[in-house]
């Protein structure tokens, strides 16, 4: 039973900071909205940022794991372009997993994790760096393996274009339906796995040195 209330709370305070944000989500209405009282949320996380910490560590962790598994895959291909293709695979397929985010993917984690970085709040930037930062260097350094020269600058702004496009596809599908009238399925996630894949691929292939461009693996 104390597993099962721990969970629930957990799963309520999900869902309260996708929709309204970390700082505007009170103790109160995490209790409230998960039949429980606030002595129930003191007693297993003590503070709210200990309660969001748990919530980034138990989504998180199954899905670095997973990233991090399909990356050491992809690093094996010789060729930099098709091993580009394949680490961009690992790192957005697994965003993709899951529509209810119990492991990291899917739109109610991802709408939190947009949510809570645009806030701006202490607790939460600390949290999610502490959550994203290390594979995402990983990553970083097996694209900048792909493509020769390139500057690490760019490599930065163009990982953090492709966060942004996986956040949007995400948690905004129904805009793709729309701007295309029906003719796009923005619910489609294999369409969207590979149309982001794609954008990344070019973008990221474009920061190669002149010299690079028009060379494949050595």
């Amino acid at each position: 039973m104390a597993g099962d209330v721990r969970q629930n709370l957990i799963d309520c305070a999900a869902r309260l900071f996708s929709r309204n944000g970390y700082s505007a989500v009170s103790m109160r209405e995490i209790a409230k909205a998960a039949n429980a009282n606030v002595g129930s949320l003191t007693y297993h996380f003590g503070t709210k940022a200990n309660l969001l910490r748990e919530i980034y560590e138990s989504r998180t962790a199954p899905m670095n794991a997973r990233r991090l598994e399909l990356l050491g895959e992809a690093r094996r291909i010789h060729d930099r372009s098709d091993r580009l293709h394949a680490i961009l695979r690992a790192y957005v397929v697994p965003a993709f997993s899951s529509s209810t985010g119990s492991d990291g993917g899917g739109a109610e984690f991802t709408r939190m994790r947009a949510i809570l970085s645009a806030e701006g709040n202490e607790d939460a930037r600390s949290i999610i760096a502490q959550a994203f930062d290390t594979t995402s260097r990983a990553f970083i350094e097996a694209i900048g393996e792909c493509v020769p020269g390139a500057p690490l600058e760019g490599l930065i702004w163009r990982s953090q274009f492709l966060l942004g496009s996986l956040y949007y596809a995400l948690i905004n599908p129904e805009r793709i339906s729309r701007l295309s009238d029906g003719r796009v399925d923005g619910h489609d996630h294999q369409r969207a796995i590979d149309e982001i894949v794609e954008a990344a691929h070019t973008s990221f292939l474009a920061l190669a040195p002149a010299q690079n461009a028009r060379t494949d693996a050595v």
